[in-house]
């Protein structure tokens, strides 16, 4: 068996103190290589680990200094992280996941909370082939752990020292000096990768004390009103543990108008009547109805529904927990927004051990989500008139239940009376067989969920078929007969190279048969350029449009469109290269839909990163691209980056719009001639109704600024601020407020990692700042 070299220690060392040698052990879908002569791994599959050779003694608490030099022959590496067992076995819930190591170097502070017996070394989360230059844990102080932490820190938010000064002395006198190092690490670990690694931010930002729950259940009187809350809560044959684990949390709630209305579904477990029976007697809030027969989980909500006579319906399965707050900051909500017939909530999941993980930081209403997954799900609040009037829970969709009864719901709702509280106030229990685990651990569950949503499109009148793919479902809508023209616009000066390029893969692999490729020629020159204008329109398909002007990409655009007489718009630079034949058809299925605005493909660079995935609002200041650079295949928060929804912006370097909403909207604004046109465009959309939409089933090559070049001289900077001003005066604070995103996730990174400081309070939501 082939080893790698690593150090750690036996006994505790000295900090700063060189660990003795140890090695790595392959584990799991790893195959020895070699490159080059250079020997080295390649991964099998989609969970590559080692295992660290301890010695007996295993690794002591304290904190550690990584280091490692990868060379990555092929692939890229994603997201390395560490796996201590601390007693317990391997878990999700205390995965120390590292930053992906620029040019190979891996040099990461790590902290051991407790006695480490064993040690698993995860190295991606991606399919590369790399081989490993040494792999070392060196033990530092706290004093040295410090100052790398806050190196790092400032260095991956890009932030000036002075911010990061202030930002620490604010932490040290609110979290005292006994915490202060705990809240440090956390925030380092949140500078990386997306990661299930969470626990520090919850201890600051999402844990009340003793004495603020103390002050919320003083509070209730000045609620404007105070709904009462009736938890469904369906129970078969719930171990003992978690069963007590999921009322004592809806009994320790702040909020003190609720119901717990429990169906017990038959359940042959002896313990489970007398403890449920136990509970009622203790809590008149607390209603019990115990099926005679075994009905499944619809039948059993269903019985469970009959005795609920509280004003909202909340949703509960059996083994989660809700925080203390929970119904507080529902109860709020509610009152404070009396129109709202559905409110759901961010969610968590938690494991055997208390564990709380793998964060879900929602979007606000964003229906298309909704149709590739039931991302509502928990906490989820609906009005019981609202559940009583599309007849509760149906039977034969188990397992989807939920889904199919938020379905059914929002079909009688406009988008003012959904809700969402951008807070985490649920915690699925994750444990072998949940679904909260993983969507595959119930494939009658994703069935039922996809007859469901077959059955939504058919009531609301979409044509449509669903499929289920990793993360939720593919809806396929159909284009109409007779196909609309689509008219492609694609400007481009010179550059031959990479227009053949782009036409060549437009002509040759795109099935769609109703378009026209129009390319715009701003002051071309070379003559290569100029003879392949004449040769390529001897195909019926292209014209050429001489545009002779100074660049104006705005005016370039708006100029072409009222050249052409497509029902569809197609926006194109001319750096695009398309990859799968049926890139148009998916997208014209989607624009040609009432209601939507522009739509958006997958844009990935040459080297298979991700370079579009939709456009976050607000992002490095006025907008950014989801998931930049990540590798193709990655699925993002929840999927996201694999599943169709609706994003606030699209980018214009493949971008698909109906002709009526470019003409309602007046086209691009002239007045931004390079940067941010398109956003401002979708938000000029957005602003009249409709929603834009991104999907990852349209891929295309974007060979970006290989044409026109980077911002990277002084007239293009200083052009680049004037337009970056002209939109932050146009939209003001809503580019802080992305509809599409969450408030929790930061504005400074692209991939849906945490902020450093929430732009939403939970203290002030609950109105505990005052």
């Amino acid at each position: 068996m082939k080893r790698i070299q690593v150090r750690t220690s036996p006994t505790t060392p000295n900090p700063g103190q060189c660990l003795n040698t140890r090695k790595l052990v392959p584990a799991n879908h790893l195959e020895a290589t070699t490159h080059d002569g250079r020997p080295g791994w390649s991964t099998r599959g989609d969970d590559p680990q080692f295992m660290v050779d301890l010695d007996p003694n295993g690794v002591d608490p304290g904190w550690y200094l990584v280091n490692a030099r990868f060379h990555v022959q092929r692939g890229r590496l994603a997201m390395p992280s560490f796996y201590p067992d601390y007693g317990s076995g391997f878990s999700d819930a205390t995965r120390i996941t590292m930053l992906d190591p620029p040019d190979g170097q891996l040099l990461s502070v790590v902290c051991f909370h407790a006695h480490v017996p064993r040690l698993r070394f995860d190295p991606s989360v991606t399919s590369c082939d790399f081989s490993l230059d040494g792999f070392s844990l060196t033990r530092i102080s706290r004093v040295h752990a410090a100052r790398r932490m806050l190196r790092g820190i400032r260095e991956a938010s890009h932030i000036s020292r002075a911010a990061v000064a202030q930002m620490v002395m604010k932490a040290f006198f609110r979290e005292g000096a006994g915490a202060f190092g705990g809240w440090l690490y956390g925030i380092y670990l949140k500078r990386g990768k997306a990661s299930g690694e969470y626990a520090n931010w919850i201890d600051v930002f999402d844990r009340l004390r003793d004495d603020e729950l103390e002050r919320l259940s003083g509070s209730v009187g000045s609620l404007p009103s105070k709904p009462t809350i009736s938890i469904v809560m369906p129970v078969y044959n719930t171990p003992a543990e978690w069963l007590k684990r999921c009322i004592d949390s809806v009994r320790a709630q702040t909020y003190p108008h609720w119901q717990l209305c429990i169906a017990d579904d038959a359940s042959p477990n002896r313990d489970v009547r007398p403890l449920l029976k136990k509970f009622a007697a203790s809590d008149p809030r607390i209603k019990l109805v115990f099926r005679e027969s075994n009905g499944h989980i619809s039948e059993a909500s269903n019985s469970a529904l009959q005795v609920a006579t509280g004003d909202y319906i909340a949703l509960l399965d059996h083994d989660d927990e809700l925080p203390p707050h929970a119904l507080h900051l529902v109860a709020r909500t509610l009152a404070e927004n009396p129109d709202l017939k559905l409110v759901y909530s961010d969610e968590d999941k938690i494991d055997e051990h208390g564990q709380r993980f793998a964060p879900f930081f929602k979007p606000d209403w964003n229906p298309d989500l909704l149709r590739s997954q039931n991302y509502i799900c928990h906490l989820g609040v609906y009005s019981r008139a609202l559940v009583q009037s599309v007849g509760g829970f149906r039977k034969g969709f188990e397992g989807s239940q939920d889904y199919d009864l938020a379905l059914r719901c929002i079909e009688q709702l406009k988008p003012e009376e959904i809700g969402h509280i951008p807070h985490v106030l649920y915690h699925w229990r994750a444990i072998s067989g949940s679904t909260a685990l993983a969507m595959g651990e119930k494939n009658y569950a994703a069935e039922a969920g996809r007859r469901a949503l077959e059955e939504h499109l058919a009531r609301t009148g979409r044509a449509g078929t669903a499929q289920v793919q990793n993360g939720g479902y593919r809806v396929q809508y159909p284009v109409p007969a007779p196909q609309p023209k689509v008219s492609l616009i694609i400007p481009t000066r010179d550059r031959v190279d990479l227009l053949r390029m782009c036409i060549g893969s437009i002509l040759a692999k795109t099935d769609y048969a109703n378009y026209e490729v129009v390319i715009v020629d701003n002051q071309s020159a070379e003559p290569e350029t100029l003879a392949y204008f004449r040769e390529v329109q001897h195909d019926s398909r292209v014209r050429v449009l001489p545009y002779d002007a100074p660049f104006n990409y705005s005016l370039i655009n708006n100029f072409a469109v009222s050249q052409c007489d497509g029902a569809i718009v197609g926006l194109v630079n001319n750096d695009i290269e398309v990859i799968h034949a049926d890139w148009l058809s998916e997208m014209v299925s989607q624009a040609i839909r009432p209601g939507i605005g522009a739509v958006g493909a997958m844009l990935y660079y040459p080297d298979d990163t991700i370079q579009h995935a939709g456009v976050v609002v607000g992002l490095g200041g006025v907008a950014g691209h989801a998931y930049l650079s990540q590798p193709r295949g990655y699925p993002g928060q929840m999927w996201r980056a694999s599943l169709v929804q609706n994003f606030s912006a699209v980018t214009a370097a493949c971008l698909l719009v109906r002709r009526s909403v470019f003409d309602e909207v007046g086209g691009l604004d002239e007045g931004l001639q390079v940067a941010f046109n398109d956003v401002d465009f979708c938000l000029r959309i957005r602003a009249r109704g409709y929603l834009n939409l991104w999907t990852p089933h349209a891929e295309l090559y974007h060979h970006e600024s290989a044409s026109r070049g980077y911002e990277d001289t002084p007239e293009k900077i200083e052009r680049f601020s004037r337009e970056i001003a002209f939109v932050k005066h146009r939209w003001g604070d809503s580019l802080l407020s992305d509809p599409a995103y969450n408030p929790n996730l930061t504005l400074s990174s692209h991939h849906f990692e945490l902020a450093l400081e929430p732009r939403v309070s939970l203290r002030a939501a609950l109105g505990l700042n005052g």
